[in-house]
């Protein structure tokens, strides 16, 4: 499930318990707790099926009412929900209603999506709930009207607090006069050992949750109290009443970009058959001089044929038990989504490389060149050869230079006679091309070529040859992507409380003119 949230200008009404606004807004940018770049596409969110819940926080156990109306606009998803006449939702009225709580969250489960490089591009979901919160993260998102119950009948009864017993008193909050309020008169017993009224760890987690120094404050408290409840026990021998809190969002020590994908841009793919045709010229005309009037004109045969191109299953499988999914927190079920979209991306990706390795490394035909990478002169005189054999064929040009991270490396090392970078961080107004992140950034544009580097570019042995030793110069007209990305599939197996999340896709690569890519490396490799 990936979760949005957005800020809420709240105004007050007299007359129903309902909140109106805009839940999530279209082709905005947005970034969710798990770090994922996300944008909904106009019409992502339903305006049928089961009525979201409308709860706090995220939280299914904080239900306070249901979303009544769901209407998509272009500019996003508006809604009307309706706050339940309970404790729990007049509080959650109020504190909607003076600004306390001022932001609104969909927690939706994507079923189609694609990927625009580190974009998630969400063009269809199902929505679960719509959350109250405290901190927006997504801009455009608001409610803009709260009808709001006068109702006397409606406020919870005053608690009086007995002699024996009392709990940590707030300062009284003020009301505004739109219905009579009981005060609680009760003496304020100060507190006894036998009195205390310890919080819940539930109590306890929601507090931490608003942080700030009200928590600071209440934590406070929770230490005093246990101190002063006997004394001789300390936070140290309270383990069962102090929990001990799990930091969000999960840790992902890998970042499942597809660099050589985005630039290439996947194009779509035929949704019959288990393999496509890709028209291409052949045999070409003949145009030439004629010779004398009345003489026959040039001519040849031209011929177009057809490249047959597979289509490629890439899907992965996990099971879940229900109880992993249901306790977890943070989401274990999000994590588990998230990490196998992410190897998706990685899979697909390194079938780009592979196609790339083995049709410059291995066919027939493709012009390859030699070099010393750690030699700039060598280096730049070999790129320029390399892009004239790309040009004089079709007068294509290269645009890309593909490299894996050791490469990179190589080429932001590179120094001329006088020590001084060839690829520096700002180039001169001579330079021929810089590196502007350093060591913080892939980018760059060497001798004006987009740089990509992609982890994907590893080990990849073709005959003697390893393909993370190359330089990749190349026109993306020559090596074509095409995908049909299905998304995910969730199976219930009541036999034994587990579910089974599939991704899966079909993706192709393809070199479809092997001229327009060149291979450089050390001369060794091409013994």
């Amino acid at each position: 499930m990936i979760r949005f949230n957005a800020p809420v200008l709240a105004e007050a009404s007299e007359g129903r318990r309902e909140i109106y606004g805009i839940a999530a807004p279209y082709n905005v940018e947005a970034v969710v707790s798990d770090g994922t770049r996300v944008m909904f596409e106009p019409g992502a969110l339903p305006e049928g099926g089961p009525a979201p819940k409308l709860i706090e926080s995220h939280d299914l156990g904080q239900i306070r009412g249901i979303v009544t109306a769901r209407k998509n606009t272009d500019t996003g998803m508006e809604f009307t929900a309706k706050i339940a006449a309970t404790a729990a939702g007049n509080d959650a009225l109020e504190l909607v209603k003076m600004g306390a709580i001022d932001s609104v969250s969909v927690g939706v489960t994507p079923t189609e999506w694609r990927m625009e490089g580190d974009l998630m591009v969400i063009e269809a979901a199902n929505w679960q709930e719509l959350s109250l919160v405290a901190i927006p993260a997504f801009s455009g998102a608001t409610i803009t009207k709260v009808a709001a119950q006068a109702n006397p009948d409606d406020q919870p009864e005053p608690e009086t607090v007995p002699e024996e017993e009392t709990e940590m008193q707030d300062t009284p909050e003020v009301v505004e006069a739109a219905a009579p309020v009981t005060v609680p008169t009760a003496p304020i017993v100060y507190a006894q050992a036998k009195s205390y009224k310890l919080p819940t760890p539930g109590e306890y987690i929601l507090k931490m949750r608003e942080g700030g120094a009200e928590w600071q404050q209440y934590n406070a408290n929770v230490t005093a109290m246990i101190q002063a409840a006997t004394g001789d026990i300390g936070v140290s021998l309270a383990d069962g009443v102090i929990p001990t809190p799990i930091v969000a969002p999960i840790y992902d020590d890998i970042n499942p970009l597809r660099p050589i994908v985005s630039a290439l841009g996947a194009r779509g793919m035929p949704e019959a058959g288990a393999t496509f045709i890709r028209p291409f010229i052949k045999v070409r005309s003949s145009v030439g001089v004629q010779a004398s009037e009345f003489t026959n004109l040039s001519t040849a045969d031209f011929e177009v044929d057809d490249i047959v191109i597979t289509k490629k299953t890439f899907g992965g499988r996990l099971i879940l038990s229900e109880q992993v999914i249901d306790f977890s927190s943070p989401s274990m079920l999000d994590a588990a989504i998230g990490d196998m979209a992410g190897q998706y991306a990685l899979a697909t990706e390194k079938e780009v490389v592979d196609r790339l390795a083995a049709g410059s490394l291995a066919a027939t035909g493709i012009a390859r060149e030699t070099t010393d990478l750690t030699d700039a002169e060598k280096v730049i005189q070999n790129l320029y050869k390399a892009a004239s054999d790309i040009g004089k064929v079709g007068n294509y040009l290269p645009n890309v230079m593909v490299v894996a991270p050791e490469v990179w490396a190589t080429l932001g090392g590179l120094t001329d006679n006088q020590d001084r970078p060839v690829f520096p961080q700002i180039s001169p107004i001579n330079g021929i091309g810089n590196l502007p992140g350093g060591v913080t950034s892939f980018n760059g544009n060497p001798l004006g070529l987009q740089l990509i580097v992609s982890n994907q570019v590893g080990a990849q042995e073709v005959g003697n040859k390893t393909a993370k030793e190359y330089i990749w110069l190349m026109n993306t007209r020559g090596l074509e992507v095409y995908e049909q990305f299905k998304g995910f599939l969730r199976d219930e197996n009541p036999g034994n409380l587990s579910v089974t999340l599939a991704v899966r896709g079909y993706f192709a690569a393809h070199i479809i003119d092997a001229k327009t890519i060149v291979a450089l490396g050390p001369a060794a490799t091409f013994a």
